[in-house]
């Protein structure tokens, strides 16, 4: 906050930040949005600008060019919109001022990447170099069996594996984070058998963490996301993230002839319309594709 000299921009910035904890949005937002009003504040004292009431289009306008300028991409700089208004919106509804500058702010243009797809021979690849690590081939067997977050991977604790009353399903239980609902994700033998595997080697801890180091300590997000990306370059595989692996998953599940509302749910998509951006990458015979290369997920 050192850049923003202004007591009530201070102010204004923090009561934004907790309206976002009081609605529950998730951390990454909450952090990501706090640092684009921030960097908006800060730009409106540098320019001069120390009423809120007084910014106008061609001050926000102004404040989106800078950012181009400085080499932010149209995702981000699109993001830092969101943020803006949503900002504005809240000092709207609060009556700290009567019009909404940030109303007609338009987004950059940009083309959205269809979502990467592993191949029967990319996904095989990644299992057959992680296999020397019980852990890791866990952790890539359940984002690829099971199309969860990485960050809800994180979270997942020993009480989230459950079983039916029957004991015949098993399933993951994901706690709700922001504003994303609780769902339950089956696990299909390979998925389950590869968790067990990992748990006969799982050091003790008092933690109860799913996926901890050898320390005992729950295993972060940036851990998992390095230790998946030099996996992939083992493999040999290239321009691929961790998300992809989720991608896969939707994709083979909706090549495969399982509904959009199903394969929405199994995901946690809050809006169908999400889900239904992958159907782009199938044919009219309602096969994807490459269905016979996502075959034996």
């Amino acid at each position: 906050m050192s850049n923003i000299k202004n007591p009530d921009f201070i102010k204004y910035h923090q009561d934004f930040v907790d309206g976002l904890k009081e609605r529950g949005r998730s951390n990454s937002t909450i952090i990501a949005y706090s640092k684009d009003i921030q960097q908006l504040l800060a730009y409106l004292n540098q320019k001069g600008i120390d009423d809120i009431t007084k910014v106008t289009i061609t001050d926000l306008e102004s404040f989106k060019q800078n950012m181009e300028s400085a080499g932010y991409t149209p995702k981000s700089v699109s993001r830092k919109i969101n943020s803006t208004r949503t900002f504005f919106r809240d000092l709207l509804e609060n009556q700290v001022i009567t019009e909404n500058p940030a109303e007609k702010l338009a987004h950059p243009a940009f083309e959205m990447k269809p979502p990467r797809v592993l191949t029967m021979m990319e996904y095989r690849a990644l299992r057959d170099v992680s296999r020397v690590d019980v852990r890791l081939y866990s952790i890539i067997e359940l984002l690829l069996q099971t199309g969860i977050r990485i960050g809800e991977l994180s979270g997942l604790t020993l009480d989230d594996l459950r079983e039916s009353k029957d004991k015949k399903i098993k399933y993951l239980y994901i706690k709700p984070v922001g504003n994303h609902s609780p769902r339950k994700v089956p696990l299909n033998k390979s998925a389950y058998a590869a968790i067990q595997d990992y748990l006969k080697i799982r050091p003790e801890s008092e933690d109860d963490a799913l996926f901890i180091t050898k320390n005992g300590r729950p295993l972060l997000v940036r851990n998992i996301r390095t230790t998946i990306d030099k996996a992939f370059e083992k493999a040999g595989i290239k321009n691929a993230k961790v998300n992809d692996l989720r991608n896969t998953f939707i994709a083979h599940h909706l090549a495969n002839g399982v509904t959009l509302t199903t394969v929405s749910k199994l995901v946690g998509h809050k809006r169908l319309s999400t889900t239904e951006k992958y159907l782009n990458l199938i044919n009219k015979n309602g096969k994807e594709d490459s269905a016979k290369k996502l075959k034996d997920l």
